[in-house]
């Protein structure tokens, strides 16, 4: 009787101590460096939960694979299917936590590209058919005043603000919160010093971003976006309408085709050809190398460009030379393809 004794208080201080122990491991595993922070991590299809661990450890959500499973077997976290996928994790959360996560798939992610020079419309429809973004959400929120108002723009809505970048969205995004994504992420790309430059100069970020647009959709080769941006700005500077195809089409709510005489007919204030400075908004999203294109424009007297078909823009400065340049490109492109119905407009 008196040995039981004596051994009952030994039995329960090994408990206690495997407790700790146990307690220990678990809140040493969750101790990772930028803790709070998210990781982006993939399970492959087929992998095991050894190996979504690995993946866990990779990506400097947890510490130990080892403990992890060994929390998992103890736990009863084990079982079940692991699901692939790409998944956002939070550094540093719970075993129980990363374990219902992986069993349930909540927080995948699917990477979607918006590329330089989409416009809302295009947007919303890679939003729908890969997420399921409603659409109607999508565009309500683009014309929310309060989105307006914080991106300083008197448009009709956010056109030109919805950074073009690589995004990860989760299943559980709505149209709303991808569109603050977004225009977040215009907000941590405008350069601070841009802001200084264009009060100095007496512009606005509204039709920096204005003329930006037009020179993304302009620009068949990137290097060419510093002169089509001196091009606008002496038209603008002499009094001279812009005159760009890309307005024309955005008033005509057409992505891509070749303009034509009678298209310049369209009476919209977007349409250059009719109406004289910038047109009331963007009319599409411009990336980096356009805004900056217009923030710091070649030195040229240029006023005139036309495109050929190999990407490349030629520049001229006077009428009678954009003439020729335009033969110029006419001929390059019907002996390229064959020759399409219509007249070639004039800048």
């Amino acid at each position: 009787m008196t040995r039981r004794r004596t051994l009952w208080p030994i039995l329960a201080g090994g408990v206690v101590l495997c407790l700790f122990a146990i307690v220990a491991l678990v809140i040493g595993n969750s101790r990772v460096a930028r803790a709070g922070t998210e990781a982006r991590v993939t399970v492959p299809v087929g992998a095991t939960l050894a190996d979504a661990a690995d993946s866990l450890v990779s990506a400097r959500v947890i510490r130990s694979a080892r403990v992890f499973l060994m929390i998992a077997q103890v736990t009863g976290g084990a079982t079940g299917a692991v699901l692939p996928g790409r998944y956002l994790m939070r550094r540093g959360a719970s075993t129980a936590a990363l374990l219902a996560q992986l069993h349930s798939g909540r927080h995948r992610f699917r990477r979607l590209v918006i590329p330089e020079g989409w416009g809302i419309a295009q947007i919303a429809r890679l939003l729908r058919d890969s997420l399921g973004a409603d659409t109607t959400e999508f565009l309500a929120a683009t014309r929310d005043s309060a989105r307006r108002a914080r991106m300083q723009t008197p448009a009709a809505d956010v056109e030109g603000y919805l950074f073009p970048a690589t995004y990860d969205f989760t299943a559980e995004v709505t149209a709303a919160m991808a569109v603050d994504t977004m225009l977040t992420t215009f907000e941590r790309r405008w350069k601070g010093a841009w802001d200084s430059l264009i009060t100095a100069q007496g512009r606005t970020r509204h039709q920096v971003v204005t003329l930006a647009s037009i020179v993304e959709k302009e620009a068949g080769r990137s290097a060419d976006r510093p002169m089509i941006a001196a091009v606008y700005l002496n038209r603008l500077r002499a009094g001279m309408r812009l005159q760009a195809d890309p307005t024309v089409l955005y008033a005509l709510n057409l992505v891509a085709k070749r303009v034509l005489y009678a298209d310049l007919r369209v009476v919209s204030p977007y349409n250059t050809y009719r109406v004289p400075g910038l047109p009331p908004g963007p009319i599409a999203s411009p990336g980096t190398a356009s805004i900056t294109a217009v923030m710091e424009p070649a030195t040229s007297d240029a006023m005139f460009f036309v495109a050929f078909p190999d990407g490349h823009s030629e520049f001229t400065r006077t009428f009678a030379q954009h003439r020729a340049a335009v033969r110029a490109s006419r001929a390059a492109r019907d002996s390229a393809t064959a020759a399409r119905p219509g007249a070639d407009t004039i800048r």
